[in-house]
């Protein structure tokens, strides 16, 4: 009994201390605290946006610098250190943990809406159709994904490397000493679990809404509220399953099963549409990407509205922080044995390409087809983002197939995201431990369920976001230190194996 429910107290019970208080606080608070969320969303966005967009160009450039120098050779976990798992099983977890439900949810709805609502003035439709998937690869880019890479190097380095605790307190040692092990290092992993769950919760808000508008386009089952918590309660079950059997057994088993799914899916609707075409966007959206990569990195709305970039572009960047945490000590835990440029090339490069593929590919397509035939798409996925996919997979043949296997896939996303933001919360609040308790992960993961039900009952998907931004904003500050200390500890280890070959 005493190994099924090991826990590190000091970060568990404030933890669920904090969140319960907050998931009190939205059930109870009614319409005026859906008001509260959307005036303080508004306030966090408007002052610090500019914080948001100098940090996640810090930490792409970062990578850039650690990956191509004199360090990318150091392997996490030591000289003699290689891989736990084998290339494909690494991509593939890495690609679930980190994209998740988001990149169904998106895939679609996004290219259209900023087609129909454009950020920037374009002088044709064609123009404007490219801005859109440019901007919908921004979002999902190198930016974020460099984000979970400093995270992720810094957790392999400390815990593989120091031998110090798998725990984001453990980033601060350089600085701390032997007081992260005191209530400071307490402070620091309390916020990391509770920036994690509300980024997990996030996900899983938009995932339950998802399937429930596919039950209701296949079986005509009523998307209402009822079903989106029925929907993430039998998903929370199954997530729990998952977690308790362990990395090994079901993450790694859903990660590929759901790569090989995506793959086929991928394949058939790049067959279905016009392939040529979709290579070609493809082609010229990547190239439009990279050759206004500092404009887009740097664009702040200065002299314009900046309502657009902070329901958008601020919101992406405090959801992907918020994914921090989470996914950077996930990759970071699968990441032992590989060198440090490896470790960066592979989480930067290889997530972001295939990612730019798939957008391409359903997004693409749907913009195509808005183009030759106005309002096809836009109209209803204007009205609900959730119908995006099945709005576009209807204008294909055996759209109901294809619309079943994307449910499916969103399932699995959904699964999987729950049970790496377990796996990651239950290493943080058993006190650094990389395999923690089977009792701590259960109730963890039943939280992850509890919480998105609350969000979704209490605000909807608004409070899923201003809990999102709000918690991104705290793990944003801890950041820039975070990727100070990390270049200071890698050049100490440099220069200390530089003097023993000497």
């Amino acid at each position: 009994m005493r190994r099924f429910f090991s826990i590190y107290p000091r970060v568990f019970y404030p933890s669920f201390i904090v969140i319960a208080a907050f998931v009190i606080i939205v059930i109870t608070g009614g319409e005026g605290i859906r008001l509260f969320f959307e005036s303080f969303y508004k306030q966090i966005t408007t002052y610090t946006s500019w914080l948001f967009v100098i940090g996640v160009n810090i930490f792409f450039f970062v990578c850039l610098w650690i990956a191509f120098g004199k360090y990318g050779k150091y392997r996490l976990g030591g000289t003699d250190s290689r891989p736990e798992f084998n290339l494909f099983s690494w991509l593939s977890m890495l690609f679930s943990a980190g994209m998740g439900i988001g990149l169904l949810y998106f895939s679609v709805f996004e290219p259209i809406s900023h087609f129909t609502n454009p950020p920037m003035a374009t002088d044709s439709n064609h123009e404007n159709a490219i801005q859109a998937l440019t901007f919908t690869f921004f979002h999902w880019g190198l930016h974020g994904w460099a984000i979970f890479c400093i995270v992720g190097l810094a957790i392999g380095y400390y815990a593989f490397n120091k031998k110090l605790p798998f725990s984001i307190r453990s980033l601060f040692f350089p600085l701390l000493g032997k007081r992260i092990y005191s209530i400071w290092g307490d402070i620091i992993d309390i916020v990391a679990v509770v920036t994690t769950l509300f980024g997990v919760a996030t996900s899983l808000g938009f995932g339950s809404s998802q399937i429930a508008t596919g039950l209701n386009y296949l079986f005509e089952i009523e998307s209402d509220l009822t079903n989106k918590i029925l929907i993430i309660t039998v998903i929370t079950i199954i997530a729990t399953i998952s977690v308790a059997t362990g990395l090994r057994k079901g993450i790694l088993f859903l990660s590929r099963l759901n790569i090989i799914i995506a793959t086929i899916f991928l394949v058939v609707i790049l067959l279905l549409s016009d392939t040529f075409g979709i290579i070609r966007i493809f082609t010229e959206s990547t190239g439009e990407y990279l050759s206004r990569f500092i404009e887009l990195g740097t664009w702040s709305s200065a002299f314009i509205d900046p309502t657009w970039q902070n329901e958008w572009t601020i919101f992406y960047w405090g959801w992907w922080i918020a994914w921090a945490p989470f996914v950077g000590m996930f990759i970071a835990r699968i990441s032992r044995g590989r060198t440090i440029q490896e470790f960066i090339l592979g989480a930067l490069f290889v997530p972001t390409f295939l990612t730019f593929f798939w957008f391409s590919t359903l997004g693409g397509s749907a913009l195509q087809l808005e183009l030759q035939m106005p309002g096809i798409i836009s109209t209803e996925v204007m009205k609900d983002s959730s119908t995006s996919l099945f709005i576009f997979l209807e204008q294909f043949p055996w759209a109901s197939i294809t619309s079943f296997v994307s449910m499916l896939m969103i399932t699995i996303f959904f699964v999987t995201s729950s049970d790496s933001g377990s796996l990651v919360i239950d290493s943080i609040s058993a006190g650094g431990k990389i395999t923690a308790s089977v009792g701590q992960r259960i109730i963890w993961s039943l939280t992850e369920g509890a919480v998105a039900i609350a969000l979704l009952v209490g605000g909807g998907l608004n409070a899923m976001q201003v809990a999102n931004v709000s918690s991104g904003i705290l793990f944003l500050l801890l950041l820039f230190l975070v990727t100070f200390l990390l270049i200071r500890s890698i050049r100490r280890l440099h220069r200390k194996t530089v003097s023993k070959i000497r």
